[in-house]
């Protein structure tokens, strides 16, 4: 008969300051691919069946806390914090935490919060292991490693149980020559994790509650199970800039591998944060940044250099090379770029164009219509299949307020023309080239302003022989 997993509640550590970071943040905060490290630690911890997660904060708690409540809320007390005031230690960590524990919960899940390469499926073998063990009240993740420098060592007796961890800079000679070294993962079970605790000293190089003491005293009171992790680079730690860019490449890597293997194109240099959803046969080119919640439709293609930022593309659109978007849509079959920027609440339906050196701004772009070149399009809406000419600029902002463009369905706007808002272009009306528009123009109707032209006989060569006798003197 198959056994039960035991139900278990998550402490996830993240009290602590991270000077090596250099910076005002708290270090759990910095991201990767769009996330705090911290979230991926929860994310792991809940995908390994936690029922729910304490996180132990410190230095700066109201950030990390509002995080939490950002990212987790809708989830109601599943994720929660206990304050560690005084940074005493790991061990003074998870006391913090346990009045926080629900009381039907058996086991606990220890678990660093700057961890964020973690692996649910080595925490579910530890889990496995502990419920194997019998009379075991702990379980543990170890790993090898061919520079042990900082980690806590595994002690082991002569018939290889592990019988204590001794952090670095309490080793001795010896004890620093082993490479099976403590990532911090424990699995407990609550009753003697509370009494482990509660006989922890300071008696040690920092003067801190070592939580790796308890291992000591498990291996007193039944054992301490070891699982030998599999992925060494899954449970690497963040301290400072240098490792948080590595992590992050793994990340980026682990997102690329997932979208290809469901039918996603993705060239090199691709960089595609956790929150990104991409449909298959969609092609992502080389060098392009994608942010935030956007979302790439099923064969549309993000051609190279572009950076889009919480962007809905649908299906089959092409958003050309170094197209930069943020907070805005793209209709299904319509082109963007090269070189165009669409700023937020941009609205670019089915079909439309917007070409390079485009920049939009809170406008609907309605099917069909077309902005094929150096326009500046702001508080606007524009009809479908209306014609934008080069050079045209919504004069939106009178100093004071914003104010909006519309022009209807079937409109043409010459080039070099200037849209003076508020006002209104009818449906199938022309602007002619280099018209200003100060008031409504009807449908069907022509708007032209231009100063009236004058050619005078004969002026060049006045004026070129002007200025060659000027030279001269």
């Amino acid at each position: 008969m198959a056994t039960q997993p035991t139900p278990l509640t998550a402490v996830v550590l993240a009290a602590g300051q991270g000077t090596r970071m250099k910076s005002a943040r708290p270090k759990v905060l910095h991201e990767l691919c769009g996330r705090p490290m911290l979230h991926y630690v929860v994310d792991a911890a809940l995908a390994a069946g936690a029922s729910d997660v304490v996180v132990v904060v410190g230095h700066g708690r109201e950030e990390v806390s509002a995080a939490l409540d950002k990212a987790f809320g809708a989830q109601g007390k599943k994720v929660r914090t206990a304050l560690q005031a005084q940074q005493r230690g790991t061990g003074d960590a998870v006391r913090c935490a346990m009045p926080h524990i629900d009381a039907t919960s058996e086991a606990i899940l220890i678990l660093c919060g700057d961890t964020p390469l973690l692996d649910p499926e080595q925490l579910t073998q530890l889990r496995g292991a502990l419920d194997r063990a019998g009379d075991a009240p702990i379980a543990m993740l170890t790993a090898e490693v061919s520079d042990p420098t900082g980690y806590g060592r595994i002690l082991r007796d002569a018939s290889g149980r592990v019988i204590g961890i001794r952090e670095h800079k309490d080793a001795t000679a010896e004890e620093r020559a082993i490479t099976e070294v403590n990532p911090g993962v424990y699995l407990a079970r609550s009753g003697f994790l509370g009494r482990a605790l509660a006989g922890l000293t300071t008696d040690n190089a920092q003067g801190e509650l070592y939580l790796t003491d308890i291992v000591a005293q498990a291996a007193k009171a039944g054992g301490a199970a070891a699982v030998v992790a599999r992925d060494v680079g899954s449970l690497v730690g963040i301290n400072d800039r240098a490792q948080l860019a590595a992590a992050e490449e793994v990340l980026h890597g682990r997102i690329a591998d997932r979208l290809r293997k469901s039918g996603v194109t993705i060239r090199t240099n691709a960089r595609i944060d956790a929150g990104v959803v991409v449909e298959p046969d969609a092609v992502i080119e080389h060098a392009v940044v994608l942010r935030g919640r956007t979302r790439v439709g099923a064969g549309a293609r993000i051609d190279v250099g572009s950076v889009l930022t919480d962007v809905v593309v649908e299906a089959g659109a092409s958003v050309k090379p170094y197209t930069v978007a943020s907070q805005s849509s793209i209709g299904a079959g319509a082109q963007i770029g090269p070189f165009s920027h669409l700023r937020p609440e941009s609205q670019i339906e089915a079909d439309a164009h917007i070409g390079n050196f485009v920049e939009t701004k809170k406008t609907v772009v309605r099917k069909g219509a077309k902005a094929n070149h150096l326009a500046y399009l702001g508080d606007g809406d524009i009809g479908e299949g209306a014609n934008v000419g080069a050079g045209t600029i919504f004069c939106n902002y009178d100093g004071f307020r914003k104010h909006r463009t519309e022009i209807g369905a079937g409109a043409f706007i010459g080039s070099d023309s200037q849209i003076v808002a508020p006002v209104k272009i009818g449906a199938g009306a022309y602007v002619a080239t280099g018209t200003t528009v100060t008031r409504d123009v009807p449908d069907e109707a022509l708007a032209i302003g231009r100063v009236k032209q004058e050619n005078k006989e004969g002026y060049a060569t006045r004026l070129k022989a002007r200025l060659k006798d000027a030279a001269k003197k």
